[in-house]
């Protein structure tokens, strides 16, 4: 297996690149918060980042033509939102949409690049 295609090469880079965001949108309030969002921003991007993966994975041979395209980068956005969202709003992370804003990004562009590679690679 490539390192392209592991699921813990996935995971490890949303967890650090993620949750580094996370501690940074936080820096400016005191500890443990910055920390604490970060902790939390990693998990939920490991988890997620693997969630997508197989998702994508899974569903590349049952769409076509334009969902192929549309759903699996909408599928992701909706569920990076609201699984951040609540989470980091039952934690009390301080800047919530700024820690959110790059990691729901990223995740939506992650999914519609990942999908678009395993599509034309085939």
């Amino acid at each position: 297996m490539s390192l392209e295609r592991s699921n813990l090469t996935h995971m490890a880079g949303g967890f650090v690149l993620m949750g580094g965001w996370a501690v940074w949108a936080n820096s400016a309030y005191p500890m443990p918060a910055p920390v604490k969002a970060g902790l939390i921003q990693g998990a939920l991007s490991a988890c997620i980042t693997l969630l997508l993966k197989t998702v994508i994975e899974r569903l590349l041979p049952h769409l076509s033509g334009i969902p192929a395209l549309i759903l699996p980068p909408l599928a992701c956005a909706v569920l990076s939102i609201t699984l951040l969202s609540l989470a980091h709003l039952a934690a009390g992370t301080p800047k919530v949409i700024t820690t959110l804003a790059l990691p729901v990004t990223v995740a939506t562009s992650y999914a519609a690049l990942y999908n678009f590679r395993l599509r034309h690679a085939q």
